[in-house]
């Protein structure tokens, strides 16, 4: 037994190296760079998938088919072990998502303030042209608004019976001069306080007659911005008659809001445009900030100050202002471009690429943004000087993220991401029931008719589903819903770009979920609990894209236990959706959709 096992060995040990030699005879010796090749390409990503929706899984590079964003490569991690918050990405991924990184640093942050205006008189330059004693207007000499006048002319002849009254009683005291002087001195003040002159006064005692009309001349040079009475015309004493302004020198009110005042300051250099003068550009010096804000425009009139050569401005024109303007008192502080932020409710994050991998590596952060500055933000915390931050690729960075389960933007707890929703969960209160947090923004953005006219659409199909709760009828409420979910796939997200595509992405997630957990059950009580959410989303995205329904936002105080939830509809008439029956005219309306 023991010899033929050797004689077995020895046969296999034959046929084995008889076997190697074949082969090496067929494939010329090059099985190892066959095998070599294979390994190398391992490493090169296969998968692509779309930062907005990672379900869609491709075998190359292209357009996301929902949404036409450009498709990411999904990496491995590889390399150095990486904390839940960080992630690794390979040079080819770096390469083709055009992720591009900037070194921190200190500067003293400055921006372009944009200041709308326009030109006004001077207020120190007008003057008002007052009646001094009751009469009546015989005579205008300047009768239109607009006319220019010089100091002295003559603008109008009034007759006035209290005038004539009081020449009498000074004719009177004349008679009485050297034995009663405090008597003539007081008819004399009389009429010197109804501002007729030395001369005057002088004339009527050597003409020894009352005199029967008065004229009013003009106190200064100027333009007439206001012509208040007419011939004939009975005024009375201290009646405005003109309102005259020298225009030679004027005033360029700007309105500046409350993020932009910590940004202008007295002797900042201020330029601005006027669209009647094109191809002319002012400048001039800050010279006043209104120390109040408007109530009602939430505005602070900046003004600076101008000669007006060869008289072309013109009060009321509109001009365009910009203020280039470092932060007052600000010093130098760290500032980001904006493209470096993304935004999660009141949470800003960024991707700080770590200097201590071979590959390259980057940290989920949340950081606090201070003002706005222009192109970028200034940092209050959260990023230290010299660190180093990805400043475009940024969404793809955290798409990726999400894809292999690390911390990222929509997914601040890290874990498997999920293109669903756990419905198993869904068994309790509101909280219980996963439902996703409503996307707020008080941005609006100028979208097409098209797109609006699609949203609009999809308000028209909610309002089914909202009747049918009121009716509590659940099962007519799942079957209005598949209509909704239609209405809101077919809003056509290529429409938007930008800042508005993503923050479209984001209510999308809201009203698809709302909706999808509607139809995935059917206890009535647990359909409600979807309404608040989709209801809240709806109003969120007809306020950003600015879309005209003709509804009512209302209003529910005791829904959920007294948490109060809001819905929409076409009629101002209060029917709960929350309660039905129960409480039917629960409620009040709380705003109109315009």
């Amino acid at each position: 037994m023991k010899n033929l096992n050797i004689k077995q060995i020895a046969i296999g040990v034959g046929m084995l190296t008889g076997g190697l030699l074949l082969g090496w005879l067929i494939f010329g010796g090059n099985s190892g760079q066959i095998a070599h090749n294979n390994h190398s390409h391992e490493s090169v990503a296969e998968v692509w998938t779309c930062s907005m929706h990672p379900q869609i899984r491709e075998d190359g590079p292209g357009k996301c088919p929902l949404c036409g964003m450009d498709l990411i490569p999904v990496s491995s991690t590889g390399g150095q072990e990486v904390s839940v918050n960080e992630i690794q990405m390979t040079e080819a991924a770096m390469k083709i998502a055009a992720i591009q990184t900037t070194t921190v640093t200190k500067s003293v942050p400055q921006k372009d303030v944009y200041l709308p205006g326009k030109v006004m008189a001077d207020e120190r330059n007008i003057a008002t042209v007052t009646a001094h004693f009751n009469g009546r207007v015989e005579q205008l000499f300047a009768d239109f608004t607009g006319q220019y006048i010089k100091k002295g002319q003559k603008l109008a002849t009034l007759y006035s019976p209290d005038l004539v009254t009081a020449q009498k009683e000074l004719f009177e005291a004349l008679k009485f001069k050297d034995t009663n002087p405090s008597f003539y001195d007081a008819a004399v003040q009389k009429l010197k306080l109804w501002e007729l002159t030395d001369s005057q006064i002088t004339e009527i005692i050597e003409k020894g007659e009352p005199q029967f009309y008065f004229n009013v001349y003009a106190p200064r040079s100027g333009t007439i911005l206001e012509r208040k009475v007419t011939k004939g015309e009975h005024v009375s004493e201290g009646k405005v008659l003109f309102e005259v302004a020298d225009l030679n020198r004027l005033w360029v009110l700007f309105d500046a809001y409350e993020s932009d005042l910590p940004w202008v300051s007295e002797g900042d250099s201020i330029s601005f445009k006027i669209q009647s003068i094109p191809g002319q550009e002012f400048k001039s010096i800050v010279t006043f900030i209104d120390p109040v804000v408007s109530s009602q425009t939430r505005t602070a009139s900046v003004r600076t100050e101008i000669v007006n050569k060869d008289s072309r401005l013109k009060p009321e024109m509109f001009v365009e202002g910009t203020v280039m303007a470092g932060m007052t008192g600000s010093g130098n502080a760290i500032t980001i471009p904006k493209s470096a932020v993304l935004w999660t409710g009141k949470r800003a994050v960024v991707y700080v690429k770590l200097p201590d991998f071979a590959q390259p590596t980057f940290q989920f952060r949340e950081i606090e943004l201070g003002t706005d500055a222009g192109d970028g933000y200034v940092v209050l915390s959260g990023l230290d000087e010299n660190e180093e931050i990805a400043t475009n690729g940024v969404f793809k960075i955290d798409a990726a993220a999400q894809l292999q389960g690390k911390v990222s933007m929509m997914n601040p707890s890290g874990g498997k991401s999920s293109t669903g929703h756990d419905h198993d969960k869904m068994n309790g209160g509101m909280d219980e029931f996963n439902l996703p947090d409503v996307n707020i923004s008080e941005n609006t953005f100028d979208v097409s008719e098209e797109f609006k006219e699609q949203l609009r659409d999809v308000f028209t199909a909610y309002l089914p589903v909202k009747d049918a709760l009121i009716e509590t009828d659940a099962k007519n409420a799942k079957r209005k819903a598949k209509p909704l979910l239609t209405a809101i796939s077919k809003v056509d997200m290529k429409l938007l770009e930008g800042e508005a595509h993503m923050e479209w992405m984001k209510d999308l997630e809201v009203l698809q979920s709302s909706v999808e957990h509607m139809l995935n059950h059917k206890d009535v009580e647990v359909i409600r609990t979807a309404l608040s959410p989709l209801s809240d989303q709806l109003y969120q995205s007809i306020m950003k894209y600015q879309v005209e329904t003709g509804g009512f936002r209302q209003y529910c105080p005791m829904a959920f236990d007294f948490e109060g939830a809001f819905w929409l509809s076409d009629s101002e008439k209060v029917l709960n959706p929350y309660f039905g029956d129960k409480m039917l005219t629960c409620g009040n309306v709380e705003e109109e959709l315009k």
